[in-house]
């Protein structure tokens, strides 16, 4: 399923306008893989790496690739940073034949899968392409007793020749959340409408806890926060 095959290239300017800080977060990740990561290489794989923002500041300090099942975002990476090795794939079934030292899914990417079984396999996957001693980094989406069914959300962004309105009310099938995004893009050209329909896991903290340590993960939680979501961390066993 293609997420954002509308909507990607609206993306940055949205994230941007609300304060999205990659360079800050980038110096968490950092941070953090400075504290756990046991392994001797510095090779990062970002699953659900969307434009590349993340990549664009964390090749610094890593080899990097990135990950994504959207085609339209991976577009927007390799214009970013076209000397990063960029796949196609989901989470699930994404088989590179290597491993890395880092794995980070972050912005609550990972709740795009669809059921809690998809979400484990995900867990078990970045473990097999981990090397002894890596660690994975998950930012959670919201918790079920987070969400707030009928919010109302609204983002904006006002660029020269460009306005962009993003608005949906928040709704739920039991743990799927659903974001019918309606979105308004004026161009000097006129204005157009579209919708884009989200549907995200609601994971409890317990789901998180059983996954990375079913798939023998050493796991810390909650020590560093990224967004207002604290963090897990998992460490693969040497």
């Amino acid at each position: 399923m293609i997420t954002f095959s509308r909507s990607a290239q609206y993306y940055d300017a949205l994230l941007t306008a609300a304060g999205k800080d990659y360079a800050r977060e980038s110096a968490v990740i950092c941070e953090l893989v400075e504290r756990y990561k046991r392994s001797p290489g510095r090779r990062l794989l970002d699953v659900a790496c969307g434009t590349g923002r993340h990549l664009e500041c964390l090749r610094e300090r890593f080899e990097c690739e990135g990950l994504d099942i959207d085609r339209g975002m991976l577009a927007l990476a390799a214009e970013r940073s076209a000397d990063i090795p960029l796949h196609l794939a989901d989470m699930i079934g994404f088989n590179l034949g290597t491993r890395f030292d880092v794995i980070v899914c972050l912005f609550g990417s990972i709740a795009y899968l669809p059921t809690v079984q998809r979400f484990e396999q995900a867990i078990a996957n970045f473990a097999r392409h981990l090397a002894p001693g890596g660690i994975a980094i998950v930012e959670p989406w919201l918790r079920p007793n987070e969400w707030e069914d009928g919010h109302v959300s609204a983002r904006f962004a006002d660029l020269p020749g460009m306005k962009i309105a993003r608005m949906h009310v928040a709704r739920r099938d039991e743990l799927v959340a659903i974001l019918n995004f309606h979105y308004m893009v004026a161009h000097t050209d006129g204005v157009r409408s579209f919708e884009e329909t989200h549907r995200l896991l609601l994971l409890s903290d317990e789901q998180y806890h059983d996954a990375f340590l079913r798939t023998g993960f050493e796991l810390h939680h909650g020590k560093q926060v990224l967004a207002g979501r604290d963090l897990f961390v998992g460490i693969r066993s040497d």
